[in-house]
Protein backbone atom coordinates (compact mmCIF):
# COMPACT_ATOMS: atom_id res chain seq x y z
CA UNK A 1 0.00 0.00 0.00
CA UNK A 2 1.66 3.04 -0.93
CA UNK A 3 -1.16 5.46 -0.48
CA UNK A 4 -0.57 7.73 2.76
CA UNK A 5 -3.00 8.90 5.03
CA UNK A 6 -3.34 12.19 3.28
CA UNK A 7 -3.68 11.02 0.17
CA UNK A 8 -6.27 8.37 1.60
CA UNK A 9 -8.50 11.03 2.90
CA UNK A 10 -8.50 12.68 -0.60
CA UNK A 11 -9.51 9.31 -2.08
CA UNK A 12 -12.48 8.81 0.47
CA UNK A 13 -13.54 12.83 0.06
CA UNK A 14 -13.04 12.13 -3.44
CA UNK A 15 -15.44 8.67 -3.37
CA UNK A 16 -17.97 10.16 -1.39
CA UNK A 17 -18.56 13.28 -3.95
CA UNK A 18 -18.92 10.73 -6.63
CA UNK A 19 -21.36 8.36 -4.51
CA UNK A 20 -19.80 6.12 -3.16
CA UNK A 21 -21.17 6.21 0.38
CA UNK A 22 -17.81 6.32 2.03
CA UNK A 23 -18.54 8.45 5.34
CA UNK A 24 -17.72 6.16 7.37
CA UNK A 25 -14.71 5.69 6.45
CA UNK A 26 -13.05 9.31 7.00
CA UNK A 27 -11.10 8.49 9.96
CA UNK A 28 -9.81 5.19 8.80
CA UNK A 29 -6.21 4.74 7.60
CA UNK A 30 -4.66 3.75 4.81
CA UNK A 31 -5.10 0.48 5.26
CA UNK A 32 -8.80 0.13 4.99
CA UNK A 33 -8.94 2.60 1.62
CA UNK A 34 -9.40 -0.92 -0.09
CA UNK A 35 -12.40 -1.89 1.64
CA UNK A 36 -14.04 1.91 1.74
CA UNK A 37 -13.46 2.66 -1.86
CA UNK A 38 -14.80 -0.75 -3.30
CA UNK A 39 -17.56 -1.59 -1.12
CA UNK A 40 -20.95 -0.89 -2.60
CA UNK A 41 -24.08 -2.21 -1.05
CA UNK A 42 -26.06 -4.49 -3.29
CA UNK A 43 -29.00 -3.27 -5.26
CA UNK A 44 -32.03 -4.78 -7.02
CA UNK A 45 -31.92 -8.26 -8.26
CA UNK A 46 -29.80 -7.92 -11.72
CA UNK A 47 -26.24 -6.88 -11.58
CA UNK A 48 -23.71 -6.59 -14.98
CA UNK A 49 -20.02 -5.74 -14.57
CA UNK A 50 -18.70 -4.36 -17.43
CA UNK A 51 -14.96 -4.14 -19.03
CA UNK A 52 -13.77 -3.06 -22.54
CA UNK A 53 -10.77 -2.18 -24.52
CA UNK A 54 -8.15 -3.42 -22.23
CA UNK A 55 -6.05 -4.37 -25.51
CA UNK A 56 -3.95 -7.03 -23.87
CA UNK A 57 -2.46 -4.80 -20.88
CA UNK A 58 -2.31 -7.84 -18.27
CA UNK A 59 -0.04 -5.73 -15.95
CA UNK A 60 -0.41 -2.55 -14.46
CA UNK A 61 0.30 0.70 -16.42
CA UNK A 62 -0.34 4.12 -16.00
CA UNK A 63 -3.00 5.62 -18.77
CA UNK A 64 -3.48 9.10 -19.30
CA UNK A 65 -7.12 10.02 -20.47
CA UNK A 66 -7.55 13.12 -23.20
CA UNK A 67 -7.37 16.78 -23.33
CA UNK A 68 -9.04 16.44 -26.78
CA UNK A 69 -11.93 14.99 -27.56
CA UNK A 70 -13.97 17.44 -29.47
CA UNK A 71 -17.84 17.21 -29.71
CA UNK A 72 -19.61 19.24 -32.42
CA UNK A 73 -22.80 20.40 -32.81
CA UNK A 74 -25.54 18.60 -30.65
CA UNK A 75 -23.04 16.54 -29.00
CA UNK A 76 -20.82 19.84 -27.62
CA UNK A 77 -20.29 19.74 -24.38
CA UNK A 78 -22.79 16.39 -24.04
CA UNK A 79 -20.75 12.67 -22.35
CA UNK A 80 -18.35 11.63 -23.41
CA UNK A 81 -17.26 15.15 -24.99
CA UNK A 82 -16.37 17.02 -21.69
CA UNK A 83 -13.04 17.04 -20.52
CA UNK A 84 -10.70 18.11 -17.55
CA UNK A 85 -12.04 20.00 -14.93
CA UNK A 86 -15.48 20.24 -16.52
CA UNK A 87 -15.87 16.42 -16.55
CA UNK A 88 -14.87 16.62 -13.20
CA UNK A 89 -17.40 19.42 -12.19
CA UNK A 90 -20.19 17.42 -13.86
CA UNK A 91 -19.78 14.28 -12.27
CA UNK A 92 -18.76 15.88 -8.99
CA UNK A 93 -15.48 14.89 -8.46
CA UNK A 94 -12.84 17.53 -6.54
CA UNK A 95 -10.07 18.17 -8.52
CA UNK A 96 -6.12 16.98 -6.77
CA UNK A 97 -8.01 13.74 -5.79
CA UNK A 98 -7.63 10.12 -6.75
CA UNK A 99 -10.45 9.90 -8.73
CA UNK A 100 -9.61 13.30 -10.53
CA UNK A 101 -6.87 11.34 -11.53
CA UNK A 102 -8.89 8.10 -13.00
CA UNK A 103 -11.15 10.46 -15.00
CA UNK A 104 -9.06 13.00 -15.89
CA UNK A 105 -5.32 13.86 -17.77
CA UNK A 106 -5.35 16.75 -15.57
CA UNK A 107 -1.96 17.10 -13.65
CA UNK A 108 -1.09 14.19 -14.79
CA UNK A 109 2.78 13.00 -14.44
CA UNK A 110 2.74 13.82 -10.45
CA UNK A 111 -0.98 12.08 -9.78
CA UNK A 112 0.21 9.10 -11.49
CA UNK A 113 3.59 9.16 -9.69
CA UNK A 114 1.18 9.45 -6.41
CA UNK A 115 -1.24 7.35 -7.07
CA UNK A 116 0.62 4.87 -8.39
CA UNK A 117 -0.33 2.18 -11.89
CA UNK A 118 -4.21 1.35 -12.72
CA UNK A 119 -4.72 -1.33 -13.92
CA UNK A 120 -3.51 -5.29 -14.45
CA UNK A 121 -5.97 -8.17 -14.59
CA UNK A 122 -4.16 -9.52 -11.38
CA UNK A 123 -6.20 -6.56 -9.79
CA UNK A 124 -8.84 -6.52 -11.79
CA UNK A 125 -9.73 -10.13 -10.84
CA UNK A 126 -9.60 -9.15 -7.23
CA UNK A 127 -12.62 -6.86 -7.71
CA UNK A 128 -14.52 -8.57 -9.73
CA UNK A 129 -14.54 -11.41 -7.42
CA UNK A 130 -15.36 -9.18 -4.40
CA UNK A 131 -18.33 -7.42 -6.60
CA UNK A 132 -19.75 -11.56 -7.96
CA UNK A 133 -19.31 -12.38 -4.38
CA UNK A 134 -21.78 -9.28 -3.18
CA UNK A 135 -24.15 -9.84 -6.38
CA UNK A 136 -25.13 -13.61 -6.36
CA UNK A 137 -25.68 -14.37 -10.25
CA UNK A 138 -23.38 -11.28 -11.49
CA UNK A 139 -22.16 -11.55 -14.99
CA UNK A 140 -18.52 -9.98 -16.08
CA UNK A 141 -19.49 -8.97 -19.92
CA UNK A 142 -16.58 -8.16 -21.93
CA UNK A 143 -16.89 -5.63 -24.60
CA UNK A 144 -13.93 -6.11 -26.65
CA UNK A 145 -10.50 -5.25 -28.16
CA UNK A 146 -9.45 -7.54 -25.62
CA UNK A 147 -6.90 -10.12 -27.66
CA UNK A 148 -5.29 -7.19 -29.24
CA UNK A 149 -2.02 -4.37 -28.00
CA UNK A 150 0.18 -6.11 -25.83
CA UNK A 151 3.56 -7.97 -27.69
CA UNK A 152 2.62 -11.51 -25.49
CA UNK A 153 -1.09 -11.26 -27.30
CA UNK A 154 0.90 -10.71 -30.68
CA UNK A 155 3.70 -13.70 -29.69
CA UNK A 156 0.79 -16.06 -28.20
CA UNK A 157 -1.42 -15.70 -31.22
CA UNK A 158 -3.83 -14.09 -28.80
CA UNK A 159 -3.51 -17.12 -26.14
CA UNK A 160 -2.47 -14.98 -22.94
CA UNK A 161 -5.54 -12.67 -23.25
CA UNK A 162 -8.18 -16.45 -24.11
CA UNK A 163 -6.16 -18.05 -21.05
CA UNK A 164 -6.92 -14.77 -18.80
CA UNK A 165 -10.05 -14.20 -19.56
CA UNK A 166 -10.94 -17.65 -18.91
CA UNK A 167 -9.87 -17.51 -14.99
CA UNK A 168 -11.20 -13.81 -14.72
CA UNK A 169 -14.41 -15.52 -15.09
CA UNK A 170 -15.66 -13.43 -18.37
CA UNK A 171 -19.34 -15.10 -19.12
CA UNK A 172 -20.14 -12.91 -22.13
CA UNK A 173 -18.27 -11.36 -24.76
CA UNK A 174 -18.15 -9.46 -28.41
CA UNK A 175 -15.48 -8.05 -30.11
CA UNK A 176 -13.68 -5.90 -33.06
CA UNK A 177 -9.82 -6.17 -33.35
CA UNK A 178 -10.02 -9.78 -32.46
CA UNK A 179 -11.04 -10.28 -35.94
CA UNK A 180 -7.47 -9.16 -37.23
CA UNK A 181 -6.33 -12.57 -36.20
CA UNK A 182 -8.62 -13.79 -39.16
CA UNK A 183 -11.81 -15.63 -39.42
CA UNK A 184 -9.81 -19.12 -38.87
CA UNK A 185 -8.49 -18.37 -35.62
CA UNK A 186 -11.21 -16.50 -33.67
CA UNK A 187 -13.63 -19.81 -34.66
CA UNK A 188 -10.63 -21.96 -33.38
CA UNK A 189 -11.08 -19.96 -29.88
CA UNK A 190 -14.41 -19.75 -29.95
CA UNK A 191 -14.67 -23.98 -30.62
CA UNK A 192 -11.63 -25.16 -28.39
CA UNK A 193 -11.47 -22.29 -25.21
CA UNK A 194 -14.72 -20.44 -25.07
CA UNK A 195 -16.97 -23.34 -25.73
CA UNK A 196 -19.46 -23.88 -22.97
CA UNK A 197 -17.94 -21.83 -20.92
CA UNK A 198 -17.52 -18.05 -22.28
CA UNK A 199 -20.36 -16.37 -25.10
CA UNK A 200 -19.28 -14.67 -28.14
CA UNK A 201 -22.66 -12.96 -29.17
CA UNK A 202 -22.84 -10.12 -32.42
CA UNK A 203 -26.37 -9.18 -34.12
CA UNK A 204 -24.04 -7.54 -36.67
CA UNK A 205 -21.74 -9.67 -37.98
CA UNK A 206 -23.25 -12.31 -41.17
CA UNK A 207 -21.85 -14.21 -43.88
CA UNK A 208 -21.70 -12.62 -47.59
CA UNK A 209 -23.05 -15.40 -48.84
CA UNK A 210 -26.36 -16.18 -47.12
CA UNK A 211 -26.40 -13.55 -44.82
CA UNK A 212 -26.20 -15.75 -41.72
CA UNK A 213 -25.61 -15.00 -38.65
CA UNK A 214 -22.05 -15.90 -37.70
CA UNK A 215 -22.22 -15.51 -33.99
CA UNK A 216 -25.19 -16.25 -31.51
CA UNK A 217 -26.89 -12.36 -31.65
CA UNK A 218 -27.79 -12.75 -27.91
CA UNK A 219 -27.63 -15.13 -24.99
CA UNK A 220 -30.32 -15.50 -22.23
CA UNK A 221 -29.15 -15.79 -18.64
CA UNK A 222 -31.24 -16.14 -15.52
CA UNK A 223 -30.44 -14.06 -12.39
CA UNK A 224 -32.18 -14.89 -9.26
CA UNK A 225 -35.46 -15.19 -10.71
CA UNK A 226 -35.26 -12.76 -13.36
CA UNK A 227 -34.81 -13.57 -17.27
CA UNK A 228 -32.02 -11.27 -18.71
CA UNK A 229 -31.01 -11.05 -22.52
CA UNK A 230 -27.08 -9.67 -23.53
CA UNK A 231 -27.26 -9.03 -27.13
CA UNK A 232 -23.88 -8.67 -28.62
CA UNK A 233 -22.51 -5.60 -30.81
CA UNK A 234 -19.25 -6.10 -32.92
CA UNK A 235 -17.72 -3.34 -34.38
CA UNK A 236 -19.57 -2.26 -37.37
CA UNK A 237 -16.63 -0.95 -39.39
CA UNK A 238 -14.03 -3.74 -38.79
CA UNK A 239 -13.46 -4.57 -42.95
CA UNK A 240 -12.84 -0.65 -43.35
CA UNK A 241 -10.86 0.24 -40.20
CA UNK A 242 -8.79 -2.97 -40.34
CA UNK A 243 -7.86 -5.14 -43.15
CA UNK A 244 -10.74 -6.78 -45.02
CA UNK A 245 -8.83 -9.94 -45.86
CA UNK A 246 -9.26 -10.84 -42.68
CA UNK A 247 -12.59 -11.01 -42.34
CA UNK A 248 -13.14 -11.66 -45.77
CA UNK A 249 -16.28 -13.97 -45.52
CA UNK A 250 -18.22 -11.90 -43.31
CA UNK A 251 -20.56 -8.40 -43.48
CA UNK A 252 -20.81 -5.90 -40.57
CA UNK A 253 -22.62 -2.76 -40.06
CA UNK A 254 -24.68 -1.33 -37.26
CA UNK A 255 -27.88 -2.82 -38.26
CA UNK A 256 -30.69 -1.29 -36.25
CA UNK A 257 -33.38 -3.03 -37.67
CA UNK A 258 -31.73 -6.90 -36.89
CA UNK A 259 -31.19 -5.04 -33.46
CA UNK A 260 -35.05 -4.02 -32.70
CA UNK A 261 -35.65 -7.70 -33.85
CA UNK A 262 -33.45 -9.62 -31.67
CA UNK A 263 -35.36 -7.12 -28.62
CA UNK A 264 -38.42 -7.81 -29.74
CA UNK A 265 -37.51 -11.92 -29.58
CA UNK A 266 -35.63 -11.64 -26.57
CA UNK A 267 -38.49 -9.71 -24.44
CA UNK A 268 -41.33 -12.42 -26.47
CA UNK A 269 -39.03 -15.12 -24.79
CA UNK A 270 -39.45 -13.74 -21.40
CA UNK A 271 -36.69 -11.09 -20.84
CA UNK A 272 -37.36 -8.70 -18.29
CA UNK A 273 -34.48 -7.35 -18.43
CA UNK A 274 -32.36 -6.55 -21.91
CA UNK A 275 -28.94 -4.87 -22.11
CA UNK A 276 -26.59 -4.29 -25.83
CA UNK A 277 -23.23 -5.61 -24.93
CA UNK A 278 -21.69 -2.77 -27.81
CA UNK A 279 -18.11 -2.18 -29.38
CA UNK A 280 -20.00 0.82 -31.32
CA UNK A 281 -18.62 3.85 -29.86
CA UNK A 282 -20.27 6.39 -27.59
CA UNK A 283 -22.05 8.09 -30.19
CA UNK A 284 -22.74 5.74 -32.29
CA UNK A 285 -24.28 4.34 -29.09
CA UNK A 286 -26.33 7.20 -28.21
CA UNK A 287 -27.98 7.35 -31.42
CA UNK A 288 -29.20 3.22 -31.23
CA UNK A 289 -30.55 4.16 -28.12
CA UNK A 290 -32.88 6.52 -29.79
CA UNK A 291 -33.94 4.75 -32.33
CA UNK A 292 -34.39 1.06 -30.86
CA UNK A 293 -37.01 0.40 -28.13
CA UNK A 294 -36.83 -1.92 -25.51
CA UNK A 295 -33.54 -1.92 -24.28
CA UNK A 296 -32.43 -0.90 -20.84
CA UNK A 297 -28.59 -0.58 -21.52
CA UNK A 298 -25.97 -0.27 -23.86
CA UNK A 299 -22.72 -1.17 -22.29
CA UNK A 300 -20.40 0.23 -24.61
CA UNK A 301 -17.01 0.88 -25.96
CA UNK A 302 -13.96 1.21 -29.03
CA UNK A 303 -13.85 4.82 -28.17
CA UNK A 304 -12.43 4.55 -25.07
CA UNK A 305 -14.69 6.71 -22.68
CA UNK A 306 -14.36 7.09 -19.34
CA UNK A 307 -18.37 7.98 -18.36
CA UNK A 308 -18.49 7.77 -14.71
CA UNK A 309 -22.73 8.55 -14.72
CA UNK A 310 -24.99 6.94 -17.76
CA UNK A 311 -26.29 8.90 -20.08
CA UNK A 312 -30.54 8.38 -20.15
CA UNK A 313 -31.59 8.74 -23.67
CA UNK A 314 -35.13 8.57 -24.40
CA UNK A 315 -36.69 6.73 -27.38
CA UNK A 316 -40.15 5.63 -28.21
CA UNK A 317 -40.30 2.72 -26.02
CA UNK A 318 -38.56 4.84 -23.00
CA UNK A 319 -35.36 5.27 -21.55
CA UNK A 320 -32.13 3.71 -22.43
CA UNK A 321 -28.97 3.74 -20.49
CA UNK A 322 -25.89 4.27 -22.08
CA UNK A 323 -22.32 4.19 -20.56
CA UNK A 324 -18.70 3.60 -21.69
CA UNK A 325 -16.03 1.94 -19.19
CA UNK A 326 -12.84 3.70 -20.70
CA UNK A 327 -9.59 1.11 -22.10
CA UNK A 328 -6.80 -0.94 -20.30
CA UNK A 329 -8.34 -2.58 -17.43
CA UNK A 330 -8.34 0.65 -16.07
CA UNK A 331 -12.42 0.56 -15.03
CA UNK A 332 -14.95 -2.52 -13.88
CA UNK A 333 -18.40 -0.77 -14.60
CA UNK A 334 -20.67 -1.89 -11.66
CA UNK A 335 -24.48 -1.71 -13.25
CA UNK A 336 -27.43 -2.88 -10.98
CA UNK A 337 -30.87 -3.39 -11.73
CA UNK A 338 -33.93 -3.33 -9.61
CA UNK A 339 -36.70 -5.03 -11.23
CA UNK A 340 -40.79 -5.22 -10.47
CA UNK A 341 -44.02 -6.02 -12.32
CA UNK A 342 -41.90 -7.59 -15.38
CA UNK A 343 -39.74 -4.60 -16.26
CA UNK A 344 -37.05 -2.67 -14.57
CA UNK A 345 -38.05 0.10 -11.96
CA UNK A 346 -34.74 1.44 -10.85
CA UNK A 347 -31.04 1.31 -11.29
CA UNK A 348 -27.52 2.38 -9.70
CA UNK A 349 -23.99 2.31 -11.09
CA UNK A 350 -20.37 3.38 -10.44
CA UNK A 351 -17.52 3.30 -12.81
CA UNK A 352 -14.80 2.04 -10.46
CA UNK A 353 -11.33 2.94 -11.19
CA UNK A 354 -8.54 0.06 -10.84
CA UNK A 355 -5.99 1.32 -8.44
CA UNK A 356 -3.28 -1.34 -8.37
CA UNK A 357 -1.85 0.39 -4.96
CA UNK A 358 -5.25 -0.52 -3.45
CA UNK A 359 -6.43 -3.80 -4.81
CA UNK A 360 -4.27 -6.55 -3.96
CA UNK A 361 -3.24 -9.13 -7.01
CA UNK A 362 -5.26 -12.06 -7.07
CA UNK A 363 -3.17 -14.60 -6.75
CA UNK A 364 -4.12 -17.22 -8.96
CA UNK A 365 -4.35 -14.88 -12.12
CA UNK A 366 -0.92 -13.18 -10.87
CA UNK A 367 0.25 -16.88 -11.46
CA UNK A 368 -1.26 -17.17 -14.81
CA UNK A 369 0.19 -14.06 -15.76
CA UNK A 370 4.06 -15.22 -14.86
CA UNK A 371 3.33 -18.26 -16.50
CA UNK A 372 2.36 -16.79 -19.47
CA UNK A 373 5.23 -13.92 -19.69
CA UNK A 374 7.92 -16.53 -18.83
CA UNK A 375 9.31 -17.09 -21.96
CA UNK A 376 9.46 -13.35 -23.12
CA UNK A 377 10.39 -11.67 -20.09
CA UNK A 378 13.99 -10.58 -21.41
CA UNK A 379 12.60 -9.83 -24.24
CA UNK A 380 9.86 -7.33 -23.31
CA UNK A 381 12.28 -5.96 -20.43
CA UNK A 382 15.24 -5.08 -23.02
CA UNK A 383 16.43 -1.12 -22.59
CA UNK A 384 15.80 0.48 -25.80
CA UNK A 385 16.09 4.34 -24.92
CA UNK A 386 15.06 6.67 -21.76
CA UNK A 387 12.46 8.96 -22.49
CA UNK A 388 13.47 12.92 -21.01
CA UNK A 389 9.21 13.42 -21.58
CA UNK A 390 5.99 12.32 -20.58
CA UNK A 391 4.68 9.82 -23.31
CA UNK A 392 0.88 9.41 -24.39
CA UNK A 393 -1.29 8.53 -27.17
CA UNK A 394 -4.33 9.44 -26.35
CA UNK A 395 -6.59 12.37 -27.98
CA UNK A 396 -8.44 13.50 -31.17
CA UNK A 397 -4.75 14.49 -32.34
CA UNK A 398 -1.42 13.75 -31.93
CA UNK A 399 0.27 12.16 -28.52
CA UNK A 400 3.65 12.05 -27.76
CA UNK A 401 3.80 8.46 -28.41
CA UNK A 402 2.45 8.83 -31.47
CA UNK A 403 5.43 12.30 -32.64
CA UNK A 404 7.48 9.63 -31.66
CA UNK A 405 6.63 7.01 -33.57
CA UNK A 406 6.27 9.16 -36.79
CA UNK A 407 9.32 10.89 -36.20
CA UNK A 408 10.93 8.23 -36.30
CA UNK A 409 9.51 7.02 -39.50
CA UNK A 410 10.66 9.74 -41.49
CA UNK A 411 14.15 9.90 -40.06
CA UNK A 412 15.06 6.08 -40.45
CA UNK A 413 13.14 6.05 -43.87
CA UNK A 414 14.09 9.40 -45.26
CA UNK A 415 10.27 10.51 -45.92
CA UNK A 416 9.24 13.94 -46.04
CA UNK A 417 5.59 13.42 -44.20
CA UNK A 418 4.90 10.76 -42.28
CA UNK A 419 1.07 9.31 -41.30
CA UNK A 420 0.40 7.20 -37.71
CA UNK A 421 -2.91 5.33 -38.10
CA UNK A 422 -5.49 7.09 -35.25
CA UNK A 423 -5.31 4.73 -32.63
CA UNK A 424 -6.97 5.10 -29.19
CA UNK A 425 -4.89 2.15 -27.44
CA UNK A 426 -1.72 2.40 -25.60
CA UNK A 427 -0.10 2.81 -22.38
CA UNK A 428 1.88 5.94 -21.01
CA UNK A 429 5.06 6.26 -19.71
CA UNK A 430 6.47 8.76 -17.26
CA UNK A 431 9.67 11.55 -17.77
CA UNK A 432 12.83 9.83 -17.30
CA UNK A 433 10.93 5.94 -17.66
CA UNK A 434 13.07 3.76 -19.46
CA UNK A 435 11.46 2.36 -22.70
CA UNK A 436 11.62 -1.22 -22.73
CA UNK A 437 10.50 -3.36 -25.76
CA UNK A 438 7.40 -3.93 -24.15
CA UNK A 439 6.19 -0.55 -23.86
CA UNK A 440 7.10 0.54 -27.36
CA UNK A 441 5.06 -2.85 -28.65
CA UNK A 442 2.40 -1.44 -26.46
CA UNK A 443 1.60 1.17 -29.18
CA UNK A 444 2.68 -1.03 -32.09
CA UNK A 445 1.56 -4.38 -32.15
CA UNK A 446 -0.84 -5.68 -34.39
CA UNK A 447 -1.20 -8.21 -37.03
CA UNK A 448 -0.75 -6.58 -40.09
CA UNK A 449 1.97 -3.90 -38.46
CA UNK A 450 3.68 -3.46 -41.55
CA UNK A 451 6.44 0.31 -42.26
CA UNK A 452 5.41 1.96 -45.96
CA UNK A 453 7.20 4.66 -47.68
CA UNK A 454 4.79 6.27 -50.59
CA UNK A 455 4.99 8.63 -53.40
CA UNK A 456 1.77 10.74 -52.45
CA UNK A 457 0.25 13.72 -54.76
CA UNK A 458 -0.56 17.24 -52.34
CA UNK A 459 -3.91 16.23 -53.73
CA UNK A 460 -3.77 13.07 -52.64
CA UNK A 461 -2.48 13.99 -48.83
CA UNK A 462 -5.31 16.40 -48.59
CA UNK A 463 -7.54 13.64 -49.45
CA UNK A 464 -6.27 11.52 -46.94
CA UNK A 465 -6.57 13.82 -44.07
CA UNK A 466 -10.37 15.39 -45.07
CA UNK A 467 -11.38 11.24 -45.08
CA UNK A 468 -9.87 10.21 -41.50
CA UNK A 469 -11.52 14.31 -40.73
CA UNK A 470 -14.47 13.17 -41.64
CA UNK A 471 -14.79 10.05 -40.35
CA UNK A 472 -14.29 11.72 -36.73
CA UNK A 473 -16.31 14.72 -36.76
CA UNK A 474 -18.93 13.89 -38.96
CA UNK A 475 -22.68 15.19 -37.31
CA UNK A 476 -24.12 11.98 -38.37
CA UNK A 477 -22.59 9.73 -35.62
CA UNK A 478 -23.31 6.54 -38.12
CA UNK A 479 -20.79 7.63 -40.55
CA UNK A 480 -18.46 8.25 -37.83
CA UNK A 481 -15.67 4.98 -36.94
CA UNK A 482 -14.36 6.04 -33.55
CA UNK A 483 -10.63 6.62 -34.27
CA UNK A 484 -9.34 9.71 -33.75
CA UNK A 485 -7.29 11.68 -36.50
CA UNK A 486 -4.51 10.10 -38.39
CA UNK A 487 -1.40 11.40 -36.44
CA UNK A 488 0.98 13.79 -39.29
CA UNK A 489 4.89 14.11 -38.93
CA UNK A 490 6.48 16.97 -40.57
CA UNK A 491 3.24 18.50 -42.70
CA UNK A 492 1.68 21.32 -40.72
CA UNK A 493 -1.90 22.34 -41.67
CA UNK A 494 -5.27 23.77 -40.06
CA UNK A 495 -8.52 21.95 -39.02
CA UNK A 496 -11.72 23.33 -38.93
CA UNK A 497 -13.82 20.58 -37.16
CA UNK A 498 -16.97 21.85 -37.28
CA UNK A 499 -16.57 22.62 -41.90
CA UNK A 500 -18.69 20.37 -44.38
CA UNK A 501 -16.88 17.39 -45.95
CA UNK A 502 -13.90 18.13 -48.00
CA UNK A 503 -13.46 21.74 -46.22
CA UNK A 504 -11.77 20.61 -43.25
CA UNK A 505 -8.47 20.67 -44.05
CA UNK A 506 -6.44 24.04 -44.24
CA UNK A 507 -3.27 25.75 -44.90
CA UNK A 508 -1.01 22.31 -45.38
CA UNK A 509 2.63 23.25 -45.36
CA UNK A 510 6.06 21.52 -45.13
CA UNK A 511 8.76 22.94 -43.88
CA UNK A 512 7.07 26.37 -43.99
CA UNK A 513 5.79 25.90 -47.84
CA UNK A 514 2.30 25.14 -48.91
CA UNK A 515 2.14 21.91 -49.86
CA UNK A 516 1.20 21.59 -53.86
CA UNK A 517 -1.79 19.54 -55.53
CA UNK A 518 0.55 18.35 -58.30
CA UNK A 519 3.77 17.40 -56.50
CA UNK A 520 4.96 14.65 -55.41
CA UNK A 521 5.94 13.80 -51.67
CA UNK A 522 7.29 11.08 -49.92
CA UNK A 523 5.42 9.35 -47.16
CA UNK A 524 5.99 6.97 -44.80
CA UNK A 525 2.85 5.15 -42.55
CA UNK A 526 2.22 2.10 -41.12
CA UNK A 527 -0.45 -0.64 -40.52
CA UNK A 528 -1.98 -0.37 -43.59
CA UNK A 529 -5.66 -2.13 -44.45
CA UNK A 530 -4.74 -3.21 -48.42
CA UNK A 531 -3.79 -6.55 -48.56
CA UNK A 532 -0.56 -6.42 -51.02
CA UNK A 533 1.48 -4.60 -48.05
CA UNK A 534 1.85 -7.64 -46.69
CA UNK A 535 3.50 -9.56 -49.51
CA UNK A 536 5.38 -6.40 -51.17
CA UNK A 537 9.38 -7.34 -50.70
CA UNK A 538 11.14 -4.59 -48.55
CA UNK A 539 8.13 -3.49 -46.27
CA UNK A 540 9.86 -3.65 -42.58
CA UNK A 541 7.67 -4.36 -39.53
CA UNK A 542 7.06 -1.00 -37.57
CA UNK A 543 8.63 -2.03 -34.36
CA UNK A 544 11.83 -2.63 -36.23
CA UNK A 545 11.82 0.82 -37.77
CA UNK A 546 11.03 2.31 -34.06
CA UNK A 547 13.07 0.45 -32.16
CA UNK A 548 16.37 1.44 -34.38
CA UNK A 549 15.70 4.74 -34.86
CA UNK A 550 15.05 4.23 -30.11
CA UNK A 551 18.80 2.85 -30.14
CA UNK A 552 20.28 5.05 -32.00
CA UNK A 553 18.90 8.38 -29.58
CA UNK A 554 19.89 6.14 -26.48
CA UNK A 555 17.92 9.34 -24.95
CA UNK A 556 15.03 11.13 -26.55
CA UNK A 557 14.09 14.38 -25.91
CA UNK A 558 10.42 15.32 -25.17
CA UNK A 559 8.49 15.40 -28.20
CA UNK A 560 7.24 18.48 -29.51
CA UNK A 561 3.47 17.95 -30.74
CA UNK A 562 2.71 18.60 -34.16
CA UNK A 563 -0.62 19.26 -33.46
CA UNK A 564 -2.91 21.13 -36.34
CA UNK A 565 -3.69 24.88 -35.99
CA UNK A 566 -8.15 24.46 -35.08
CA UNK A 567 -10.55 26.46 -36.08
CA UNK A 568 -13.67 27.47 -34.92
CA UNK A 569 -13.59 25.30 -31.77
CA UNK A 570 -12.84 27.75 -28.98
CA UNK A 571 -14.52 27.41 -25.89
CA UNK A 572 -15.74 23.88 -26.35
CA UNK A 573 -16.08 21.58 -23.72
CA UNK A 574 -13.88 19.21 -25.29
CA UNK A 575 -10.90 21.18 -25.91
CA UNK A 576 -8.51 22.50 -23.15
CA UNK A 577 -5.61 24.48 -25.41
Amino acid sequence: MSLSKRDFLQVMAAASAAGMGLTRYADADAATAEQGLYELPRFGQVSFLHMTDCHAQLKPIYFREPSVNLGLAGMAGQSPHVVGERLLKSVGVRPGTALAHAFTYLDFERAARRYGKVGGFAHLSTLVKRMKASRPGALLLDGGDTWQGSATSLWTNAQDMVDACKLLGVDVMTGHWEFTYGMERVKEILEKDFKGKLDFVAQNVKTNDFGDAVFPPYVMREMNGIKCAIIGQAFPYTPIANPRYMVADWAFGIQDENMQAMVNEARGKGAQVVVVLSHNGMDVDLKMASRVRGIDAILGGHTHDGVPVPVQVKNAGGITLVTNAGSNSKFLGVLDFEVKDGRVADFRYKLLPVFSNMLGADPEMDALISKVRAPYESKLAEKLAISDGLLYRRGNFNGSWDQLIVDALIEVQGADIAFSPGFRWGTSLLPGDVITRELMMDQLATTYSYATVTEMTGETIKTVLEDVCDNLFNPDPYYQQGGDMVRVGGLSYACEPGAAMGRRIQDMRLHGKPILADKKYKVAGWAPVAEEAASQPGNRMVWDVVEQWLKSKGRVSARKLNTPRLIGVDGNPGLVR
